[in-house]
This record gives C-alpha cells, sequence and structure tokens, in this order.
C-alpha cells in the first residue's frame, strides 16, 4: 500500500497540470477600444450638458443640480481656500518682493541719470554766465588793443599744494604760443609756460618764481608783482618815498621800451592795493595787493593772442 501511494502521489505531482485549450485570454486590443468609447461618452456628455446650459442660463433641473453640487461642495472649497491661502499670500509676498526690488533698482537709475543731467546743467550755466562776462571783459575799452581772446576751460588743476600750474582746452592750434597770457573776467592769472596742440599749461601769478610788471594806476607808482602771504601778492621794488594808499587799482604795466617788450600787455586788472606801509629795516615799501582773480575756483578763462 505504501508503495501504491507513493507512486499515485509521485504521479500526481509529476503530472504536469495543462489547461483547457478552450481557456483563452481577452484580446489585447480590447481594452483601448473600450478607454476610447468612455473618452468619447464623457466628451459627448459634455458637450450635451454645456448646451442645456446654455439653453436654460437661469433655471433648469440642470442649475438645480449644479446648486445642489455647489452647496454639498462648499465646505471643501472654504476648507480648501484656507489650506490654500498662507501659501498664496506667500507666494504673493515673494512677487511682491521682487518687483518692489526690481523697481527700486530702475528708480535709483533714473534718479542718477537726472542727479547727473542737474549737475551738468548747473555747470554748464555757470560757464556761460563766465563767458558771458568774459565777452563783456573784451568789449570794455580797458581790453588790450591788438588782441583777441580764445575763451576756452581749465582742464587740469595743481595736483599738490606746491605746483601752481593748470592745463587749458587750447593750444598751438588756436594760436596760443609760449608765454601767451591768460586772463579771466576779474583780472589776470598767469602766462603759458608749456604748449601743445590742444593743450597748454599755465603757471599762475601765485607761483613763487612769478612775477609781473604792474602799476598803481591811481598815483602812477610802477613795481613788480609777486605772490604774497596768505594769497595776497606784494608789489615789490616800489621806493619809500612813493605815494601808495589802500584801495589803489593794480595793473600790468605793458611794454615801456620797444626793444624789451613785455609779456603783458598793458592794463589788463590784477587787484586792489591792501595795505601800504614802510620799514625801517626793508629798502623798498611794504604794498600787499589783493588779486581780483580767484585762483582756488578757475573754470573759463581766456587767452590774449596778438593781432598783429
Amino acid at each position: 500500500m505504501a508503495s501504491r501511494d507513493r507512486t499515485a502521489r509521485v504521479a500526481v505531482l509529476g503530472t504536469s497540470v495543462q489547461r483547457s485549450r478552450n481557456e483563452r485570454r481577452p484580446p489585447r486590443g480590447r481594452n483601448p477600444q473600450v478607454r476610447r468609447a468612455i473618452l468619447l461618452g464623457l466628451v459627448l456628455l459634455a458637450l450635451v450638458l454645456l448646451t442645456i446650459s446654455f439653453r436654460s442660463p437661469t433655471s433648469g433641473a440642470l442649475h438645480s443640480v449644479q446648486g445642489y453640487g455647489a452647496t454639498a461642495l462648499k465646505p471643501f472649497q472654504v476648507a480648501a481656500d484656507r489650506v490654500a491661502r498662507p501659501f498664496r499670500d506667500g507666494y504673493d509676498y515673494l512677487s511682491g518682493l521682487t518687483s518692489a526690488k526690481s523697481e527700486n533698482a530702475k528708480l535709483r537709475r533714473e534718479n542718477r541719470q537726472l542727479r547727473a543731467q542737474a549737475v551738468a546743467a548747473v555747470d554748464a550755466e555757470r560757464q556761460l554766465a563766465e563767458l558771458k562776462t568774459l565777452v563783456r571783459f573784451e568789449e570794455l575799452k580797458t581790453f588790450p588793443n591788438q588782441y583777441r581772446a580764445v575763451n576756452t576751460t581749465v582742464i587740469s588743476f595743481p595736483g599738490t599744494p606746491f605746483a601752481q600750474q593748470v592745463t587749458i582746452a587750447a593750444g598751438t592750434n588756436s594760436g596760443l604760443r609760449l608765454n601767451t597770457p591768460v586772463v579771466t573776467a576779474d583780472g589776470l592769472i598767469g602766462r603759458v609756460t608749456n604748449v601743445e596742440p590742444n593743450t597748454a599749461q599755465v603757471t599762475l601769478l601765485t607761483d613763487p618764481e612769478s612775477s609781473v610788471p604792474a602799476i598803481d594806476v591811481t598815483h602812477g607808482v610802477s613795481g613788480l608783482i609777486r605772490r604774497g602771504p596768505r594769497g595776497t601778492f606784494i608789489l615789490d621794488r616800489v621806493p619809500k618815498e612813493a605815494v601808495v594808499k589802500k584801495g589803489d587799482v593794480i595793473v600790468t604795466r605793458g611794454t615801456i621800451d620797444r626793444r624789451l617788450p613785455d609779456y603783458y600787455p598793458r592794463g589788463i586788472p590784477i587787484g586792489d592795493v591792501l595795505s601800504a606801509s614802510p620799514s625801517d629795516i626793508a629798502t623798498f615799501l611794504t604794498v600787499q595787493v589783493t588779486p581780483y582773480a580767484h585762483f582756488d575756483s578757475l573754470d573759463v578763462v581766456a587767452a590774449l593772442i596778438p593781432t598783429k
């Protein structure tokens, strides 16, 4: 019996179970067809509902169903709105912050441009006023004869307290030469000591090596204008017996002897006498002169070019 049962069990286990030929799997092409049919049906249903809704905009069974549905879904809508509100507020805040930063940067650029334009306008207006003053100076009877003015601007100032030269935007192409006198509408400031085609270096009267033959037009006393203390000039070489008083006008003396021509034409204003006093230890009279020109704010100047 044992052998028979074992044989039967082995026979059963060893027997392969075969499916019936009648059991067949569903065809693979049926599922896509079903999905397409369902999608088509949903599209048709949506078109029908839209048509009904448009034909009965204010009443009808469809609107009643919509009302019931909206009432039933309103709690969910309120809950979803409360959940989404912090995220929506955060997004609006970040979006507004980014927009504000962009707008702020744009306004700063516009502000810089407007400030630059305003500064340029103020500077141009000031230069125009100085040019008008120079033109009026050229029309005066005291303007030196046989000279013409080349109006230009100062483009470089002294780099150190000991340097007393400026650079102007005119050179040999405009008729400037060495020793060409340079003035402002107020008075003499110096002469050209180095010249290029389009620029020239002007050594100011405040230079320690500068000296200008000058005359007190009030009393006819001659001397040499040199640099003095605290922004003043000294009318040097004035005899002690000469009469010089406070307020006398000092101008350039100009050429006296044709064989020894002076750099500066006669009559260019230099300054007023501040004080005149004798000294027991000095050979000459001590005469301090306040200059007319403002050497610390030079901008528009004129170079005097001989017409002959």
